[in-house]
C-alpha cells in the first residue's frame, strides 16, 4: 500500500532576538527535577502531583509559597536554597534537548542576538548546560537578576533590554505554561516547545529545538523558519 507523507508546514517569520528558556527548552532536566521535589512534597504533606503541575518555569519559593501559602516566606528562601544546591549537584541523567546544540550553533554562526532567560540560578544553569555540553549564552537573565518570577514577563523584558532590542520584536522559545505566559504578557511572540506546550495557546509549537532554524536575509535581518 502506498503511503503518503504527511504534509509538512513551514512557517517563516522575522525577529530582532530570541530569548530561550532553559529547562525542558534546551536542557532536559525533567528527571532530577521532579526527583527532588516529589521528596519535598512527601516531607511536607503536599500531594506531589499538585507540586508537579506548577513548579516548571517558577522560581522554587514561588511554588512554595502557593503550595504552603501560610507559611513564613524566609522558611521558603531557605529551603529553596537548599533544593537548588542538590539540582546544582545532581546532574546524572541531565542532556540536551534534541536540536539544541545546533540552534545554539546557529545563533552564534548567524550572528542573531539572542540570551537565555531561566528561573534557575546563574550556578545550576552553568551546571546543567556543562553537563548537557551546551555552550552558555553571551547574555544570561537568572533567578538573581528579577524579582518577580515566570509567569511575570520581568525576565524576558530584561533579556530585550540587555539585548538592546525592541521587546515587540523578540521571540520567546519555552516549554511551560509559566514560561510561555511570560513571554506573552511581555508582548512577546512564542515559539512552544515539547507536547504539552499547545495547552498554553503560544504562537507556535514544534516538537523540540530541530524545528527551529536561524538565518540572515539580505538584508541582515534575522529570519527564524519552523518545521
Amino acid at each position: 500500500m502506498l503511503r503518503v507523507p504527511a504534509s509538512v508546514v513551514r512557517i517563516e517569520t522575522r525577529a530582532a532576538a530570541l530569548l530561550l528558556d532553559m529547562d525542558g527548552t534546551l536542557v532536559d532536566s525533567h528527571a532530577v527535577v521532579e526527583r527532588l521535589w516529589t521528596q519535598w512534597s512527601l516531607d511536607h504533606g503536599v500531594d506531589p502531583a499538585q507540586t508537579l503541575g506548577i513548579i516548571h518555569g517558577r522560581q522554587g519559593q514561588d511554588s512554595m509559597a502557593l503550595l504552603l501559602p501560610d507559611r513564613p516566606h524566609e522558611i521558603n528562601l531557605a529551603e529553596n536554597a537548599e533544593l537548588l544546591a542538590a539540582e546544582t549537584a545532581q546532574t546524572d541523567g541531565v542532556v540536551a534537548i534534541p536540536g539544541a546544540a545546533d540552534l545554539l550553533a546557529a545563533l552564534d554562526r548567524e550572528g542573531v542576538p539572542y540570551a537565555l532567560v531561566t528561573s534557575a540560578t546563574t550556578e545550576l544553569a552553568a551546571a546543567r548546560m556543562r553537563v548537557a555540553g551546551l555552550p552558555m549564552p553571551p547574555v544570561v537573565i537568572a533567578a538573581g537578576d528579577v524579582s518577580r518570577s515566570k509567569p511575570d514577563p520581568e525576565g524576558f523584558l530584561a533579556g530585550a533590554a540587555a539585548l538592546g532590542v525592541d521587546a515587540a520584536r523578540c521571540i520567546v522559545v519555552e516549554d511551560s505554561a509559566n514560561g510561555i505566559a511570560a513571554g506573552l504578557a511581555a508582548g512577546m511572540r512564542v515559539i512552544g516547545i515539547g507536547a504539552g506546550a499547545a495547552a498554553a495557546a503560544p504562537t507556535w509549537t514544534v516538537a523540540d529545538a530541530r524545528g527551529i532554524h536561524v538565518s540572515r536575509d539580505a538584508d541582515g535581518g534575522a529570519v527564524v523558519t519552523l518545521d
